[in-house]
């Protein structure tokens, strides 16, 4: 994980607002949301690993779901998750029917410096895009 700089840190939106900026860029919520915070995020590549850019916001005046919620940006993030290639053969999952995804093979992959310079530009591309 490489946390990035950026002017948007602690910065509050209505995240109907951010959803209909951000989607269209290709952001998504992502999975690991619960009822007072959650992450957008941007994937960059998945040749190997997948690596996005996370941006975390959490609920300021109420709860996710709410209609109306406003939320305050975070810190966001570079991070690689190596998936393993083929079957899982360790996998100890006692609901296999639901999830068929394989474990990362490194939840925590080093990140090679090109998408480090991929991630500055996207970081202008999101402040330009909430912020003026």
């Amino acid at each position: 994980m490489i946390q990035l700089q950026s002017q948007v840190v602690n910065r509050e939106f209505l995240l109907y607002d951010l959803e209909k900026k951000l989607k269209p860029l290709g952001y998504a919520i992502g999975g690991n949301w619960d009822y007072d915070h959650g992450y957008f995020d941007y994937k960059i590549d998945d040749n190997g690993s997948y690596i996005f850019f996370r941006l975390p916001f959490e609920a300021v005046d109420g709860e996710l779901e709410q209609k109306g919620v406003h939320v305050r940006l975070g810190q966001p993030f570079l991070l690689a998750h190596k998936y393993q290639r083929g079957l899982d053969d360790l996998a100890k999952d006692p609901n296999p029917l639901v999830n068929q995804f394989s474990e990362p093979q490194d939840k925590d992959a080093s990140i090679p410096q090109k998408y480090v310079d991929i991630a500055s530009n996207v970081v202008r591309e999101l402040e330009a895009t909430i912020l003026y």
